[in-house]
């Protein structure tokens, strides 16, 4: 696989920060490589890249009082009021304290993962759970969400790996537009904490890829990281822009003749 070589970006493109979160628990699974393709095509771009390999840092996926060292024992765990204050306090535990950190530093993530039951790997929910804690990501504290968002300025782009052939997924697709299954993830996780989240990237048929399929996968996905900080995100509404009342519904008029459902939600 290394003879599909990364390359350069123009030189034009200012040298950004990219962290890449990656879930798979085979190191020679198509996922990986996908993931080590991208680490080589930003760093010959010019871009600094960092990787949480979530399987090789035996990730924990369940949240528990263990990510908060000073909860006092004998203390009910409310989640939400407990990452609030840990949070605030520099109390985490320490492998979320260094995921937030990567997050502060990148300009940009890229969840790179396969499509298990319509969703991430638990591995990868379990870092979503854990890192993006009340008080950092979402929260009175922080902008509000739907917006610039507390994460805001930054862009994300799922990379998903998917057994099933295209057009499964297209408008009329047994399992629905990928769009509207990702949205959970690009509006609810990604938009929600003001990351601009990108169209989602993937690669379909993936068992049994041969070296020519991941050929022509690596070509198209490059050509979605050159363009990782030029591509228009999508369009998702903002809470605080005036389509949406104080109980977080649009306004009447508000969106495309003819939409409805999640479609409604970007402009």
């Amino acid at each position: 696989m290394n003879s599909h070589a990364p390359r350069q970006q123009p030189a034009a493109e200012r040298p950004r920060r990219v962290l890449i979160v990656t879930a798979h628990p085979e190191p020679r699974s198509l996922t990986a490589a996908l993931a080590g393709f991208a680490v080589e095509r930003l760093r010959a771009a010019g871009h600094e890249v960092r990787v949480s390999d979530l399987y090789a840092m035996k990730w924990q996926a369940s949240l528990g009082v263990d990510d908060f060292p000073e909860h006092p024992a004998d203390a009910r765990l409310e989640v939400l009021p407990a990452q609030g204050e840990a949070t605030r306090a520099g109390r985490l535990a320490a492998e979320l304290a260094a995921e937030q950190e990567k997050l502060r530093w990148a300009d940009a993530v890229v969840f790179q993962f396969p499509l298990w039951w319509f969703s991430v790997p638990a591995i990868l929910k379990g870092w979503i759970d854990r890192v993006l804690t009340f008080g950092f990501a979402h929260g009175p504290d922080v902008p509000p969400p739907y917006s610039e968002g507390a994460l805001g300025g930054k862009r994300a782009l799922l990379a998903v790996s998917v057994g099933a052939r295209e057009s499964a997924f297209d408008e009329r697709g047994a399992h629905g537009p990928l769009a509207e299954v990702l949205f959970p993830l690009q509006h609810g996780v990604l938009w929600f904490t003001g990351m601009a989240a990108l169209e989602p990237f993937a690669a379909y048929g993936t068992v049994g890829l041969a070296e020519e399929g991941f050929a022509a996968v690596a070509e198209v996905y490059g050509r979605r990281l050159d363009g990782l900080f030029t591509e228009r995100p999508v369009p998702f509404r903002r809470l605080d822009g005036g389509d949406y009342g104080r109980d977080m519904r649009l306004r009447e008029g508000v969106g495309r003749p003819g939409a409805s459902g999640l479609a409604l939600h970007t402009r």
